[in-house]
């Protein structure tokens, strides 16, 4: 049987997980309006990710005290999307991304997501930082898929600090910018056309 996966532009799906979602400048949803979303999750069954540049003002030594001292800069909570903003995912780096760690799962290289129910002194020395996100953006089977060949999104390779950079307000503009050429240009687009 050929082509299990969803289809774009004719082609077979890859498992998408750990690439960069890129809000165009065409997406007029708010709720993702100039964002960059790391997909943690790509399966048949739909998609999950997290938004990497929606910071808030909660210190994350408030919400979740034992895991404050492993934030990186700035260590406060993240907006990760509009779904199930109650409920926390936490991302981390690891410091030798080849080296089984208990309680943490793999998304890309050295990054992956970890349990925030584990004791944060026994991953002390093998991570270099967290960041957790309040809440996620999903997708349900084929939704991403439509949304990214509808021209909704930009799907791009991230790199590993990405989703730890000490200036997420500048993430969007930093992932479009290093692409080159249109993609590029495209980084000084107004927020709002009318403006100009």
């Amino acid at each position: 049987m050929h082509g299990e996966g969803q289809a774009i532009g004719g082609r077979s799906m890859e498992s998408l997980t750990g690439q960069l979602l890129v809000a165009a400048p065409a997406l007029k949803d708010p709720n993702f309006d100039r964002t960059v979303v790391l997909l943690v999750a790509h399966e048949p069954g739909g998609a999950l990710g997290v938004v990497l540049n929606r910071a808030t003002e909660v210190p994350v030594a408030d919400v979740l005290s034992s895991w404050g001292a492993l934030a990186g800069e700035p260590a406060v909570l993240f907006e990760g999307g509009p779904v199930q903003p109650e409920s926390a995912i936490c991302l981390a780096r690891m410091r030798t991304p080849t080296r089984r760690l208990k309680g943490f799962h793999q998304v890309s290289g050295a990054v992956g997501t970890v349990d925030l129910s584990a004791d944060p002194e026994r991953l002390r020395e093998s991570i270099t930082g967290i960041r957790v996100f309040a809440g996620y953006s999903g997708w349900s089977p084929g939704q991403l898929e439509d949304e990214i060949a509808g021209g909704s999104w930009f799907l791009l390779d991230g790199l590993p600090g990405d989703a730890f950079v000490n200036r997420p307000d500048d993430l969007w503009s930093m992932v479009l910018r290093r692409q080159g050429g249109m993609m590029a240009a495209m980084a000084h687009f107004p927020s709002d056309v009318a403006v100009n």
